[in-house]
């Protein structure tokens, strides 16, 4: 399954509860189709007390498997606490590119190509440079007003 197929078929549940565990969530979304994996962050401040950061991602087999668990699940309640279900977001590092990429634009598959300046092109360019004056002020000796001249 491809990266783009796994976060459509993956649904983002919040504000468990924290005695709620992997099993829970695995019997709890069970119904709505063949579950792939459950993922529940654990907790990365020592001192807290809760087990783990309180939402979970559940991933299904198939995209039409999550959108069903997503209408039946949203605001359902789960260990005295309504939950929210929703379809997950590609995290920032799963990006290929675009804005938010670690990749450099040029380094990128497609823009390289898409960008390419021809060897003619760039010649082109450097004459159309040198031949420009190279004092802009160049040919205004004689004024010595600024603006448009006086009729």
């Amino acid at each position: 399954m491809t990266d783009t197929a796994r976060w459509k078929a993956t649904v983002y549940i919040g504000g468990l509860a924290p005695q709620v565990t992997a099993g829970n969530l695995h019997d709890a979304f069970i119904p709505f189709g063949e579950i792939a994996d459950v993922s529940l962050p654990k907790n990365d401040n020592p001192n807290a007390t809760e087990p783990h950061r309180g939402f979970a991602y559940v991933e299904y087999e198939d995209a039409e498997d999550a959108k069903e668990a997503i209408d039946n699940m949203d605001q359902a309640e789960l260990f005295g606490r309504a939950i929210k279900v929703s379809a997950a977001k590609v995290p920032k590092s799963a990006n290929q590119g675009g804005l938010g990429s670690k990749t450099a634009l040029w380094e990128q598959e497609g823009w390289l190509a898409e960008n390419a300046v021809s060897e003619e092109d760039r010649l082109a360019t450097d004459q159309a440079q040198n031949s420009r004056p190279d004092d802009p002020m160049q040919g205004l000796e004689g004024l010595d007003v600024a603006g448009p001249k006086p009729e």
